[in-house]
């Protein structure tokens, strides 16, 4: 086995988990920055396990400006592989029903 391996990367999220990633999509859609976000978390895709450990490494100092419960949760959230799926495609479902012109949208 390698130093490197991810021993959590194919785990299966919980429940908790998805809440989570739910309650951090709607804060990115309301924020205006769906877009940005979209092609951001896309790139960041590739390296999100690196991502997950360099948000660990930098837990210390970021924690003592913001609450450490959600994102050390996080950190480890993007350790799992199918998390950035989750989170994309939940963001691009409150996209389509907030839109005017969107498939989900009422008339």
């Amino acid at each position: 086995m390698s130093a490197f391996s991810d021993l959590d990367s194919n785990g299966p999220i919980s429940d908790q988990d998805i809440d989570f990633i739910h309650r951090l999509a709607k804060k990115i859609h309301l924020s205006g920055f769906t877009t940005p976000s979209i092609f951001f978390l896309e790139m960041l895709r590739p390296f999100s396990s690196l991502g997950s450990h360099a948000l660990v490494f930098m837990g210390p100092i970021i924690t003592g400006f913001i609450q450490s419960d959600g994102y050390y949760r996080a950190a480890e959230l993007l350790n799992k592989k199918a998390t950035l799926t989750i989170l994309l495609d939940e963001i691009e479902r409150l996209d389509l029903l907030d839109s005017n012109d969107g498939i989900g949208s009422e008339n």
